[in-house]
């Protein structure tokens, strides 16, 4: 394959993936809790070295980079901008840590506090997935006493109470994205201490996409994708100069 073709191919491939990544976190920039993807990007070694037929460094022409390649989507877990909401059940978390939700039969973590009560009185995510306590069992709500959620995540009523499970892993790499704004942890989970748990209620974590920021690399990635189909283009009509200008000379 002319190399500039390939070259021009790869790069037009890894700015259309860029593209749907960017395009993702637009479409959830009203999404309550939404973290955002980051598209990590980087340079592709030539076809000789993916062979095995030279190192990196050699300072030969087959140590020329063949493009650029998306090799992963990683997510940024920097909190997003809390805001006042009013809503009762709507519910924030200041610092580190998640929700507990059980998500078909399986714990799961969420940064998403907008809440809502069934008609059992089972509180619960916006997809219906129970919110847990701390001691793992559904949290349940008369709707007809009056509650408050304390600062401390202690949902009281009554007289009695639980505290709302919130919990964190060892680390962010231990989650896998699964889809509905939840986290699937895959390892223990590390409970918040008394001291660090923050819960405010009637407030609401939202989308920490940036939008003038997500719209200004969703340009730039746009152009530099057709900046590739130009590249490959003329690649081509070169090409086909080249084969016309031999088949005349015969």
């Amino acid at each position: 394959m002319n190399y500039g073709l390939y070259v021009s191919a790869a790069g037009a491939d890894t700015q259309s993936r860029r593209m749907e990544t960017l395009s993702h976190n637009l479409a959830n920039v009203d999404t309550p809790g939404f973290k955002e993807q980051l598209a990590v990007v980087q340079a592709r070694f030539s076809r000789a070295i993916q062979d095995g037929q030279d190192v990196p460094g050699s300072g030969s022409i087959n140590d020329l980079s063949s493009g650029a390649s998306m090799v992963e989507t990683m997510t940024n877990y920097a909190p997003g901008p809390v805001r006042s909401t009013g809503r009762d059940l709507d519910m924030a978390i200041q610092g580190d840590g998640f929700f507990v939700v059980d998500h078909e039969g399986q714990q799961m973590l969420t940064r998403a506090g907008n809440f809502q009560l069934d008609r059992t009185g089972r509180l619960t995510t916006a997809n219906g997935d129970s919110v847990l306590s701390s001691d793992g069992a559904p949290i349940l709500v008369n709707p007809n006493l009056p509650w408050v959620l304390q600062e401390d995540g202690f949902l009281a009523q009554a007289g009695g109470g639980v505290f709302v499970g919130l919990a964190k892993p060892a680390s962010t790499a231990d989650l896998d994205r699964a889809g509905d704004n939840l986290f699937r942890p895959r390892g223990p989970l590390q409970r918040v201490t008394a001291d660090q748990r923050h819960v405010l209620q009637g407030h609401l974590e939202k989308s920490a996409v940036r939008p003038a920021r997500a719209m200004m690399d969703l340009i730039e990635t746009s152009r530099a994708y057709e900046t590739n189909i130009r590249m490959i283009q003329n690649q081509d009509q070169l090409t086909g100069s080249l084969v016309n200008r031999i088949l005349r000379q015969k």
